[in-house]
Protein backbone atom coordinates (compact mmCIF):
# COMPACT_ATOMS: atom_id res chain seq x y z
CA UNK A 1 0.00 0.00 0.00
CA UNK A 2 1.34 3.26 -1.11
CA UNK A 3 1.36 6.45 1.23
CA UNK A 4 -1.80 8.40 0.38
CA UNK A 5 -1.17 11.08 2.66
CA UNK A 6 -0.73 14.37 1.07
CA UNK A 7 0.62 18.01 2.41
CA UNK A 8 -1.48 19.74 4.98
CA UNK A 9 -3.41 16.76 5.42
CA UNK A 10 -3.18 14.40 8.64
CA UNK A 11 -5.25 11.69 6.98
CA UNK A 12 -4.34 8.73 4.72
CA UNK A 13 -6.96 9.61 2.51
CA UNK A 14 -9.95 12.15 2.10
CA UNK A 15 -12.34 9.24 1.40
CA UNK A 16 -11.66 5.33 2.69
CA UNK A 17 -14.20 3.04 0.26
CA UNK A 18 -14.08 -0.21 1.83
CA UNK A 19 -15.42 -3.35 -0.72
CA UNK A 20 -13.87 -2.76 -4.51
CA UNK A 21 -16.74 -4.59 -6.36
CA UNK A 22 -18.49 -2.85 -9.23
CA UNK A 23 -20.02 -0.61 -7.01
CA UNK A 24 -17.15 0.77 -4.75
CA UNK A 25 -15.08 0.76 -7.72
CA UNK A 26 -17.47 3.21 -9.57
CA UNK A 27 -17.43 5.25 -6.58
CA UNK A 28 -13.68 5.32 -6.19
CA UNK A 29 -13.57 6.55 -9.93
CA UNK A 30 -15.89 8.85 -9.24
CA UNK A 31 -14.35 10.60 -6.31
CA UNK A 32 -11.05 10.28 -7.65
CA UNK A 33 -11.22 11.59 -10.93
CA UNK A 34 -12.86 15.00 -9.02
CA UNK A 35 -9.30 15.02 -7.79
CA UNK A 36 -10.30 13.67 -4.46
CA UNK A 37 -7.91 11.17 -2.52
CA UNK A 38 -9.34 7.73 -2.35
CA UNK A 39 -7.99 4.63 -0.90
CA UNK A 40 -9.87 1.21 -2.19
CA UNK A 41 -9.52 -1.15 0.60
CA UNK A 42 -10.78 -4.77 -0.87
CA UNK A 43 -10.04 -8.18 0.94
CA UNK A 44 -9.69 -9.75 -2.34
CA UNK A 45 -5.34 -10.47 -2.79
CA UNK A 46 -5.33 -9.12 -6.65
CA UNK A 47 -7.30 -7.17 -9.26
CA UNK A 48 -9.50 -9.08 -11.76
CA UNK A 49 -7.99 -10.80 -15.09
CA UNK A 50 -10.24 -11.08 -18.00
CA UNK A 51 -9.58 -12.95 -21.32
CA UNK A 52 -11.46 -12.30 -24.54
CA UNK A 53 -11.02 -16.36 -24.93
CA UNK A 54 -12.87 -16.75 -21.48
CA UNK A 55 -15.76 -18.67 -20.33
CA UNK A 56 -18.34 -16.63 -19.87
CA UNK A 57 -18.79 -16.03 -16.16
CA UNK A 58 -22.27 -17.29 -14.56
CA UNK A 59 -22.00 -14.02 -12.22
CA UNK A 60 -24.13 -11.26 -14.63
CA UNK A 61 -25.66 -7.39 -14.45
CA UNK A 62 -28.41 -6.04 -16.08
CA UNK A 63 -26.97 -2.61 -16.52
CA UNK A 64 -29.64 -0.28 -17.64
CA UNK A 65 -28.94 3.15 -20.16
CA UNK A 66 -28.52 5.32 -17.09
CA UNK A 67 -25.99 3.14 -15.39
CA UNK A 68 -24.32 3.11 -19.00
CA UNK A 69 -24.11 6.64 -19.33
CA UNK A 70 -22.49 6.91 -16.18
CA UNK A 71 -19.70 4.29 -16.60
CA UNK A 72 -19.28 6.55 -20.06
CA UNK A 73 -18.48 9.55 -18.36
CA UNK A 74 -16.06 7.79 -16.37
CA UNK A 75 -14.24 5.91 -19.69
CA UNK A 76 -15.27 2.70 -18.73
CA UNK A 77 -17.63 1.55 -21.05
CA UNK A 78 -15.60 1.59 -24.19
CA UNK A 79 -13.31 -0.56 -22.37
CA UNK A 80 -16.48 -2.61 -21.74
CA UNK A 81 -17.81 -2.37 -25.04
CA UNK A 82 -14.53 -3.86 -26.37
CA UNK A 83 -14.48 -6.98 -24.23
CA UNK A 84 -18.03 -8.88 -24.14
CA UNK A 85 -21.61 -7.45 -23.59
CA UNK A 86 -24.49 -7.79 -25.00
CA UNK A 87 -27.49 -5.23 -25.82
CA UNK A 88 -30.78 -6.53 -25.44
CA UNK A 89 -33.38 -4.46 -27.34
CA UNK A 90 -36.77 -6.71 -25.93
CA UNK A 91 -38.16 -8.28 -23.05
CA UNK A 92 -40.89 -10.66 -22.44
CA UNK A 93 -41.97 -11.76 -19.47
CA UNK A 94 -45.34 -14.26 -18.40
CA UNK A 95 -46.89 -16.51 -16.24
CA UNK A 96 -46.41 -20.47 -15.82
CA UNK A 97 -49.76 -20.58 -14.74
CA UNK A 98 -52.04 -19.09 -17.23
CA UNK A 99 -52.02 -17.16 -20.37
CA UNK A 100 -50.67 -13.15 -19.28
CA UNK A 101 -48.05 -11.91 -20.77
CA UNK A 102 -46.45 -8.71 -21.25
CA UNK A 103 -43.63 -7.46 -24.06
CA UNK A 104 -41.67 -4.50 -24.20
CA UNK A 105 -39.32 -3.84 -27.06
CA UNK A 106 -36.85 -0.73 -27.49
CA UNK A 107 -38.31 0.32 -30.84
CA UNK A 108 -41.53 0.63 -28.79
CA UNK A 109 -39.76 2.80 -25.96
CA UNK A 110 -38.03 5.10 -28.68
CA UNK A 111 -34.37 4.33 -27.52
CA UNK A 112 -31.88 2.15 -28.91
CA UNK A 113 -31.53 -0.71 -26.58
CA UNK A 114 -33.30 -1.67 -22.99
CA UNK A 115 -29.69 -2.72 -21.43
CA UNK A 116 -26.95 -4.37 -21.60
CA UNK A 117 -26.08 -7.97 -20.16
CA UNK A 118 -22.60 -7.83 -18.99
CA UNK A 119 -20.40 -9.89 -16.90
CA UNK A 120 -19.66 -9.11 -13.59
CA UNK A 121 -15.93 -9.40 -14.23
CA UNK A 122 -15.79 -7.67 -17.50
CA UNK A 123 -17.06 -4.47 -15.87
CA UNK A 124 -14.95 -4.70 -12.89
CA UNK A 125 -11.77 -5.59 -15.15
CA UNK A 126 -12.72 -2.64 -16.74
CA UNK A 127 -13.06 -0.42 -13.47
CA UNK A 128 -9.98 -1.66 -12.50
CA UNK A 129 -8.26 -0.61 -15.69
CA UNK A 130 -9.52 3.32 -15.37
CA UNK A 131 -8.35 2.80 -11.47
CA UNK A 132 -4.74 2.25 -12.60
CA UNK A 133 -4.42 5.30 -14.55
CA UNK A 134 -6.35 7.40 -11.65
CA UNK A 135 -3.36 8.93 -9.41
CA UNK A 136 -5.65 10.09 -7.04
CA UNK A 137 -7.14 6.17 -6.13
CA UNK A 138 -4.83 3.99 -3.75
CA UNK A 139 -5.61 0.45 -3.91
CA UNK A 140 -5.05 -1.78 -0.66
CA UNK A 141 -5.17 -5.40 -1.84
CA UNK A 142 -5.60 -8.04 0.63
CA UNK A 143 -6.68 -6.18 3.29
CA UNK A 144 -9.68 -6.71 5.87
CA UNK A 145 -11.49 -4.48 8.41
CA UNK A 146 -11.21 -5.48 11.82
CA UNK A 147 -12.15 -2.50 13.56
CA UNK A 148 -13.25 0.87 13.15
CA UNK A 149 -13.66 4.30 14.92
CA UNK A 150 -15.94 7.24 13.73
CA UNK A 151 -15.53 10.70 15.38
CA UNK A 152 -16.69 10.96 18.56
CA UNK A 153 -16.35 7.49 19.37
CA UNK A 154 -19.47 6.38 21.36
CA UNK A 155 -21.85 7.55 18.77
CA UNK A 156 -23.54 4.56 16.94
CA UNK A 157 -26.70 6.59 15.75
CA UNK A 158 -26.92 10.22 15.24
CA UNK A 159 -29.05 11.93 17.62
CA UNK A 160 -27.38 15.39 16.78
CA UNK A 161 -26.39 16.72 13.61
CA UNK A 162 -23.19 18.25 13.81
CA UNK A 163 -20.77 19.55 11.26
CA UNK A 164 -16.97 17.69 11.72
CA UNK A 165 -14.16 19.77 12.64
CA UNK A 166 -11.65 18.86 9.75
CA UNK A 167 -8.97 17.10 11.72
CA UNK A 168 -11.78 14.55 12.83
CA UNK A 169 -11.49 11.33 10.87
CA UNK A 170 -12.69 7.72 10.65
CA UNK A 171 -10.42 5.03 11.85
CA UNK A 172 -10.31 1.73 10.22
CA UNK A 173 -7.84 -1.00 11.76
CA UNK A 174 -7.16 -3.35 9.24
CA UNK A 175 -6.25 -7.26 9.79
CA UNK A 176 -2.58 -6.95 9.18
CA UNK A 177 -2.76 -4.56 12.37
CA UNK A 178 -2.55 -1.46 9.98
CA UNK A 179 -4.15 1.74 10.42
CA UNK A 180 -6.09 3.86 7.84
CA UNK A 181 -7.62 7.21 8.45
CA UNK A 182 -10.23 8.97 6.16
CA UNK A 183 -12.53 12.14 6.75
CA UNK A 184 -15.09 9.51 5.28
CA UNK A 185 -15.19 6.13 5.16
CA UNK A 186 -17.70 4.38 2.58
CA UNK A 187 -19.29 1.08 3.16
CA UNK A 188 -19.24 -1.00 -0.60
CA UNK A 189 -18.16 -3.97 1.31
CA UNK A 190 -21.75 -6.07 0.36
CA UNK A 191 -24.80 -7.46 1.96
CA UNK A 192 -22.96 -8.78 4.91
CA UNK A 193 -21.62 -5.79 5.44
CA UNK A 194 -18.69 -5.95 7.88
CA UNK A 195 -18.71 -2.20 8.58
CA UNK A 196 -22.73 -1.77 9.15
CA UNK A 197 -22.22 -4.34 12.03
CA UNK A 198 -19.50 -2.68 13.50
CA UNK A 199 -21.31 0.65 13.57
CA UNK A 200 -24.15 -1.04 14.92
CA UNK A 201 -26.66 -0.16 12.27
CA UNK A 202 -29.40 -2.21 12.56
CA UNK A 203 -31.23 -3.51 9.30
CA UNK A 204 -34.74 -4.80 7.90
CA UNK A 205 -34.45 -8.05 6.66
CA UNK A 206 -36.15 -11.34 5.93
CA UNK A 207 -35.50 -14.66 4.39
CA UNK A 208 -37.42 -14.53 0.71
CA UNK A 209 -37.54 -18.26 0.93
CA UNK A 210 -35.85 -19.00 -2.15
CA UNK A 211 -32.13 -19.96 -3.88
CA UNK A 212 -31.07 -18.63 -7.05
CA UNK A 213 -29.16 -20.88 -8.87
CA UNK A 214 -27.30 -19.68 -11.97
CA UNK A 215 -24.87 -20.63 -14.53
CA UNK A 216 -24.74 -20.26 -18.45
CA UNK A 217 -26.60 -22.45 -21.26
CA UNK A 218 -26.82 -22.53 -24.77
CA UNK A 219 -29.98 -23.26 -26.23
CA UNK A 220 -30.86 -24.55 -29.99
CA UNK A 221 -32.59 -21.40 -30.95
CA UNK A 222 -30.93 -18.09 -31.41
CA UNK A 223 -31.96 -15.61 -27.86
CA UNK A 224 -32.28 -12.81 -30.61
CA UNK A 225 -31.18 -10.20 -27.96
CA UNK A 226 -34.58 -10.45 -25.83
CA UNK A 227 -34.50 -11.11 -21.74
CA UNK A 228 -36.87 -13.44 -20.81
CA UNK A 229 -38.37 -14.47 -17.45
CA UNK A 230 -40.84 -17.36 -16.80
CA UNK A 231 -42.87 -17.49 -13.77
CA UNK A 232 -43.40 -20.38 -11.76
CA UNK A 233 -45.32 -21.41 -8.78
CA UNK A 234 -41.95 -21.48 -6.84
CA UNK A 235 -40.21 -18.54 -8.32
CA UNK A 236 -39.25 -17.05 -11.73
CA UNK A 237 -36.87 -18.38 -14.48
CA UNK A 238 -34.72 -15.70 -16.32
CA UNK A 239 -32.45 -16.16 -19.53
CA UNK A 240 -30.78 -13.27 -20.19
CA UNK A 241 -28.93 -13.29 -23.72
CA UNK A 242 -25.23 -13.32 -23.55
CA UNK A 243 -22.52 -12.50 -26.09
CA UNK A 244 -19.89 -15.25 -26.79
CA UNK A 245 -16.96 -14.87 -29.06
CA UNK A 246 -17.48 -17.09 -32.10
CA UNK A 247 -13.83 -18.93 -31.25
CA UNK A 248 -15.82 -20.24 -27.68
CA UNK A 249 -18.92 -21.30 -29.52
CA UNK A 250 -18.95 -25.13 -30.54
CA UNK A 251 -19.85 -25.22 -34.40
CA UNK A 252 -23.97 -25.91 -35.01
CA UNK A 253 -25.98 -25.61 -37.99
CA UNK A 254 -28.52 -22.58 -38.08
CA UNK A 255 -28.19 -19.71 -35.64
CA UNK A 256 -24.54 -18.64 -34.85
CA UNK A 257 -23.74 -20.87 -31.58
CA UNK A 258 -22.62 -17.32 -30.47
CA UNK A 259 -25.87 -16.15 -30.80
CA UNK A 260 -27.61 -19.36 -28.34
CA UNK A 261 -26.16 -18.50 -24.92
CA UNK A 262 -28.03 -17.54 -22.28
CA UNK A 263 -27.27 -16.74 -18.89
CA UNK A 264 -30.20 -18.34 -16.45
CA UNK A 265 -31.34 -17.16 -12.97
CA UNK A 266 -33.53 -19.12 -11.56
CA UNK A 267 -35.18 -18.23 -7.90
CA UNK A 268 -36.76 -21.89 -6.18
CA UNK A 269 -36.95 -23.47 -2.63
CA UNK A 270 -33.91 -24.35 -1.16
CA UNK A 271 -35.10 -28.25 -1.55
CA UNK A 272 -35.58 -27.68 -5.05
CA UNK A 273 -32.67 -25.67 -5.82
CA UNK A 274 -30.54 -28.89 -3.63
CA UNK A 275 -32.48 -31.00 -6.03
CA UNK A 276 -31.14 -29.49 -9.40
CA UNK A 277 -27.85 -28.94 -7.95
CA UNK A 278 -27.07 -32.74 -7.88
CA UNK A 279 -28.98 -33.69 -11.16
CA UNK A 280 -26.48 -34.42 -14.24
CA UNK A 281 -25.86 -32.14 -16.66
CA UNK A 282 -28.14 -33.90 -18.86
CA UNK A 283 -30.66 -34.15 -16.23
CA UNK A 284 -30.63 -30.15 -15.86
CA UNK A 285 -30.86 -29.36 -19.08
CA UNK A 286 -34.06 -31.47 -19.57
CA UNK A 287 -35.59 -30.22 -16.66
CA UNK A 288 -34.84 -26.24 -17.40
CA UNK A 289 -36.05 -26.67 -21.30
CA UNK A 290 -39.25 -28.17 -19.50
CA UNK A 291 -39.29 -25.30 -17.07
CA UNK A 292 -38.85 -22.95 -19.77
CA UNK A 293 -41.50 -24.37 -22.11
CA UNK A 294 -38.98 -24.70 -24.57
CA UNK A 295 -38.75 -21.15 -25.44
CA UNK A 296 -35.44 -21.44 -27.24
CA UNK A 297 -35.85 -24.70 -27.72
CA UNK A 298 -33.89 -27.56 -26.54
CA UNK A 299 -30.87 -26.39 -23.53
CA UNK A 300 -27.81 -28.24 -25.15
CA UNK A 301 -25.84 -27.12 -23.04
CA UNK A 302 -25.58 -26.15 -19.49
CA UNK A 303 -22.02 -24.75 -17.50
CA UNK A 304 -21.25 -25.36 -13.54
CA UNK A 305 -24.50 -24.52 -11.57
CA UNK A 306 -23.98 -22.25 -8.28
CA UNK A 307 -26.41 -20.88 -5.96
CA UNK A 308 -26.67 -18.68 -3.30
CA UNK A 309 -30.10 -17.59 -0.71
CA UNK A 310 -32.09 -14.70 -1.30
CA UNK A 311 -32.44 -12.42 1.64
CA UNK A 312 -34.01 -8.79 1.24
CA UNK A 313 -32.60 -6.44 3.76
CA UNK A 314 -32.32 -2.67 4.10
CA UNK A 315 -30.57 -0.81 6.60
CA UNK A 316 -32.42 1.38 8.74
CA UNK A 317 -29.98 4.33 8.37
CA UNK A 318 -27.06 5.22 5.42
CA UNK A 319 -25.46 7.32 6.86
CA UNK A 320 -23.01 8.53 10.71
CA UNK A 321 -20.69 11.09 11.30
CA UNK A 322 -17.27 10.09 8.73
CA UNK A 323 -19.39 6.74 7.29
CA UNK A 324 -21.62 6.22 4.49
CA UNK A 325 -23.64 3.04 3.27
CA UNK A 326 -24.02 2.01 -0.27
CA UNK A 327 -24.71 -0.86 -2.64
CA UNK A 328 -25.58 -4.33 -0.55
CA UNK A 329 -24.45 -2.60 2.49
CA UNK A 330 -27.31 0.10 2.46
CA UNK A 331 -29.93 -2.62 0.56
CA UNK A 332 -30.07 -6.54 -0.90
CA UNK A 333 -33.36 -6.84 -3.28
CA UNK A 334 -34.71 -10.08 -5.11
CA UNK A 335 -32.94 -10.44 -8.23
CA UNK A 336 -36.14 -11.12 -10.56
CA UNK A 337 -36.12 -7.31 -12.05
CA UNK A 338 -32.32 -7.05 -12.22
CA UNK A 339 -32.12 -4.08 -10.35
CA UNK A 340 -29.41 -4.73 -7.84
CA UNK A 341 -26.16 -3.39 -9.33
CA UNK A 342 -28.06 -0.62 -10.83
CA UNK A 343 -29.48 0.25 -7.45
CA UNK A 344 -25.83 1.04 -5.89
CA UNK A 345 -24.55 2.67 -8.51
CA UNK A 346 -26.87 5.20 -8.19
CA UNK A 347 -26.49 5.24 -4.82
CA UNK A 348 -22.80 6.20 -5.59
CA UNK A 349 -24.01 8.69 -8.24
CA UNK A 350 -26.03 10.73 -5.97
CA UNK A 351 -23.32 10.28 -2.74
CA UNK A 352 -20.84 11.66 -5.16
CA UNK A 353 -23.17 13.95 -5.97
CA UNK A 354 -23.74 15.85 -2.27
CA UNK A 355 -19.64 14.65 -1.42
CA UNK A 356 -18.64 17.61 -4.33
CA UNK A 357 -20.98 20.00 -3.97
CA UNK A 358 -20.64 19.82 0.00
CA UNK A 359 -16.43 19.94 -0.89
CA UNK A 360 -16.83 22.88 -2.93
CA UNK A 361 -18.59 25.04 -0.31
CA UNK A 362 -15.86 23.97 2.75
CA UNK A 363 -18.06 21.48 4.10
CA UNK A 364 -16.17 18.28 5.99
CA UNK A 365 -16.86 15.20 4.02
CA UNK A 366 -17.57 13.37 7.07
CA UNK A 367 -20.03 15.82 8.27
CA UNK A 368 -23.21 13.75 9.28
CA UNK A 369 -26.09 17.03 8.27
CA UNK A 370 -24.29 16.97 4.85
CA UNK A 371 -24.47 13.23 4.40
CA UNK A 372 -28.15 13.36 5.10
CA UNK A 373 -28.61 14.59 1.57
CA UNK A 374 -27.34 11.15 0.06
CA UNK A 375 -29.59 9.59 2.71
CA UNK A 376 -32.72 11.72 1.74
CA UNK A 377 -32.71 10.93 -2.26
CA UNK A 378 -31.99 7.47 -1.91
CA UNK A 379 -33.49 5.88 0.65
CA UNK A 380 -36.81 6.33 -0.12
CA UNK A 381 -36.46 5.33 -3.84
CA UNK A 382 -34.74 1.97 -2.88
CA UNK A 383 -37.39 1.34 -0.29
CA UNK A 384 -39.94 1.71 -3.12
CA UNK A 385 -37.95 -0.76 -5.23
CA UNK A 386 -37.57 -3.36 -2.18
CA UNK A 387 -41.81 -3.38 -1.65
CA UNK A 388 -42.17 -3.55 -5.53
CA UNK A 389 -40.11 -6.77 -5.77
CA UNK A 390 -41.03 -7.88 -2.92
CA UNK A 391 -44.78 -7.43 -3.85
CA UNK A 392 -44.42 -9.24 -7.17
CA UNK A 393 -42.53 -12.16 -5.63
CA UNK A 394 -46.03 -12.81 -3.52
CA UNK A 395 -47.95 -11.75 -6.34
CA UNK A 396 -46.69 -14.30 -8.73
CA UNK A 397 -45.94 -17.06 -6.17
CA UNK A 398 -49.58 -17.19 -4.89
CA UNK A 399 -51.18 -20.60 -5.93
CA UNK A 400 -54.82 -19.08 -5.21
CA UNK A 401 -57.28 -18.82 -8.19
CA UNK A 402 -58.37 -15.77 -7.41
CA UNK A 403 -54.74 -14.42 -7.21
CA UNK A 404 -53.85 -15.96 -10.37
CA UNK A 405 -56.51 -14.13 -12.62
CA UNK A 406 -55.89 -10.79 -11.23
CA UNK A 407 -52.27 -10.97 -12.20
CA UNK A 408 -52.81 -12.86 -15.40
CA UNK A 409 -55.74 -10.13 -16.26
CA UNK A 410 -53.25 -7.44 -15.51
CA UNK A 411 -49.90 -9.11 -17.17
CA UNK A 412 -52.75 -8.48 -20.95
CA UNK A 413 -53.90 -5.01 -20.04
CA UNK A 414 -50.69 -4.04 -19.13
CA UNK A 415 -49.40 -5.42 -22.22
CA UNK A 416 -52.46 -3.13 -24.26
CA UNK A 417 -51.69 -0.17 -22.97
CA UNK A 418 -48.88 1.34 -24.74
CA UNK A 419 -47.97 4.76 -22.42
CA UNK A 420 -48.13 2.32 -19.64
CA UNK A 421 -45.85 0.00 -20.37
CA UNK A 422 -43.22 3.05 -21.99
CA UNK A 423 -44.04 4.57 -18.23
CA UNK A 424 -43.24 1.33 -16.90
CA UNK A 425 -39.96 1.01 -19.17
CA UNK A 426 -38.72 3.77 -18.60
CA UNK A 427 -38.83 3.34 -15.02
CA UNK A 428 -37.10 -0.29 -14.98
CA UNK A 429 -34.44 1.68 -17.49
CA UNK A 430 -33.10 3.71 -14.20
CA UNK A 431 -34.81 7.12 -15.99
CA UNK A 432 -36.54 8.28 -12.20
CA UNK A 433 -36.97 11.04 -10.32
CA UNK A 434 -33.91 13.65 -10.80
CA UNK A 435 -30.58 12.04 -11.90
CA UNK A 436 -27.25 12.43 -10.32
CA UNK A 437 -24.89 14.70 -12.65
CA UNK A 438 -23.36 12.07 -14.26
CA UNK A 439 -26.15 9.68 -15.01
CA UNK A 440 -27.16 12.83 -17.35
CA UNK A 441 -26.61 12.83 -21.00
Amino acid sequence: MKDGRSAGSAHDADVAIVGAGIVGATLALLLGQAGMRVMLVEGRESATRWQPDSAPEPRVSALTPVSQQLLSGLGVWPTIAASRLMPYTGMQVWDAEGNGEIQFSAEDSGVPVLGHIVENRVTLAALEKAIDACPAITRCFGARVAGMALPRSGATSVVNAYQLDAAEATSLTLTDGRTVTAALVVAADGARSRLRELAGIATREHDTGQVALVATVRTELAHQAVARQRFLPTGPLAFLPLAVNDALAQPAEGASAAERHCSIVWSTTPEEAERLLALSPAAFCSELEDAFEGQLGAIEWASERFSFPLHQRHAEDYVLPGLALVGDAAHAIHPLAGQGVNLGLMDVAVLADELLAGHRRGVALGDERWLARYRRRRRSDNAMMLKMMDGFRLLFGSRQPGVRLLRNFGLGFVDGQGELKRILMRQAMGQRGELPTSCKP
